[in-house]
């Protein structure tokens, strides 16, 4: 398995077949975030409902693989003196938004499936959603300029290894 990710990435860039592929399943995260407020608008809840579980596991699982060791490994030991630099700021503004938007998104999910204790459930299920949709569109708006500035713009992009 390592090997098949760490093959030259699909997208024409200095990324790597796992980078790519990271890049093109959060954007199908988001799009699938997207059919499930179309479909809760629609009123098909239990269909919304089945949607933004799936999304939102996937992503927890896309974050948890493929994101939060590279950050460690190639991000955090800049931080705070790099912070100037894009390959810093933009991958460290993608960690905090992002991380707000798993957690969040996370204990909506819980909530909406009945998982929390009875005294974390909360009753203002649209202003969640709302607020958790949001935040996870802008993380994988923020993700897009993470790839672009590790694996496009970037002079000296990261290997794996």
């Amino acid at each position: 398995m390592t090997e098949i990710l760490h093959r030259p990435g699909f997208l024409g860039t200095a990324g790597n077949f796992a980078t790519d592929m990271t890049l093109v399943i959060s954007l199908l995260v988001a799009a699938a975030l997207t059919v499930g407020v179309v479909l809760a608008r629609r009123r098909e809840f239990r269909s919304h409902r089945v949607v933004q579980t799936a999304a939102a596991s996937s992503n927890a699982v896309l974050v948890l693989w493929m994101m939060v060791f590279p950050f460690f490994d190639f991000v955090a030991p800049g931080i705070p003196e790099r912070l100037g630099e894009p390959f810093y700021w933009v991958t460290a503004l993608h960690a905090t938004v992002g991380a707000a938007a798993l957690l969040l998104g996370v204990f909506v999910v819980l909530r909406a499936n009945g998982l929390m204790p009875q005294r974390l459930r909360f009753r203002n299920y649209k202003g969640f959603m709302r607020v958790s949709y949001a935040l996870y569109m802008m993380a994988t708006l923020i993700g897009v300029a993470v790839y672009f500035s590790w694996f496009v713009w970037n002079p000296n992009p990261p290997t794996f290894s």
